[in-house]
């Protein structure tokens, strides 16, 4: 019985691949997938290919993996996690064997500028900053391949990573990346502009806005639509108060959004 279960065991083994894998780059992407990797089973994390050898081996070291800026090693997938408009360029430098999957972790980059052999696409729908863990079983993770063979491969290692994992074509990648732009970097640009609002004219802190920020986000995540939870002036139609805040704002840009996004929010609200 024991011979039989030793022999299961070894069979599972054989038959379980393990995808050794690169991360290029030091950016906040590539040490977000460095650190998600490092601790997956089915996966060996080999290498952290940067030219920032101060971050490269920082993240290395906290990887438990080497280093390099010279010689990448051999692995059968390398994620290209470097800027949109360094993915060609580091692509092209990128010396592997010829079996090897090339992806890159980009929202709004084509696959095509990887190749058109054995390339792909793995983008993570999420906002990373450095030394800041996140739980990247929960992130969306979308895939695209140079065809159904890479594809099913990378969507294997897309699966050890997150359990939302969906195939994805360029265009449509492009419209999530930009709903991120939206719902991410616009709306934190707007908790700036309050913080520094509260601070420069009423000498408060940001801590007095953080409540609200928790519980609007809150309410947005739990409601069916982010719409069906709008509150503020805009909605009740109270332009004196809009018209007030207007003035208030005196920078001509901070302004024209309060405008804008006043406007939009009242032509929107008519629709629920």
């Amino acid at each position: 019985r024991l011979l039989v279960v030793i022999g299961l065991l070894t069979l599972k083994c054989s038959v379980m691949q393990c995808y050794d894998v690169v991360v290029v780059g030091s950016g906040n992407v590539a040490e977000a997938f460095a650190c998600s990797l490092a601790g997956c089973e089915g996966v060996k994390l080999c290498q952290v290919y940067a030219r920032n050898e101060e971050r490269g081996r920082a993240i290395a070291q906290m990887c438990s993996c080497e280093w390099s800026c010279s010689e990448v090693a051999a692995a059968d997938l390398y994620i290209i996690a470097v800027s949109d408009r360094a993915v060609e360029s580091v692509a092209k430098r990128l010396s592997c064997k010829e079996e090897a999957i090339v992806v890159h972790t980009a929202g709004s980059v084509e696959r095509s500028v990887l190749g058109e052999e054995r390339t792909g696409v793995l983008y993570p729908f999420q906002t990373f900053t450095a030394g800041r863990r996140v739980d990247f079983s929960a992130v969306p993770l979308f895939v695209e391949g140079s065809d159904e063979q890479t594809t099913q491969q990378i969507e294997s290692v897309a699966n050890l990573l997150s359990r939302r994992v969906y195939r994805a074509t360029s265009a449509v990648r492009r419209e999530v990346h930009l709903t991120g732009v939206l719902a991410c970097n616009f709306v934190n640009a707007l908790y700036a502009m309050a913080a520094d609002r509260l601070e420069e004219n009423a000498s408060l802190p940001f801590d007095v806005l953080r409540p609200l920020i928790e519980e609007t986000a809150r309410k947005a995540v739990d409601a069916t639509h982010p719409r069906s939870v709008q509150t503020g002036p805009a909605v009740r139609g109270d332009f004196s108060v809009a018209e007030r805040h207007t003035k208030m704002l005196a920078d001509e840009h901070k302004a024209q959004i309060y405008k804008l996004l006043t406007e939009y929010i009242w032509q929107t609200s008519k629709k629920i």
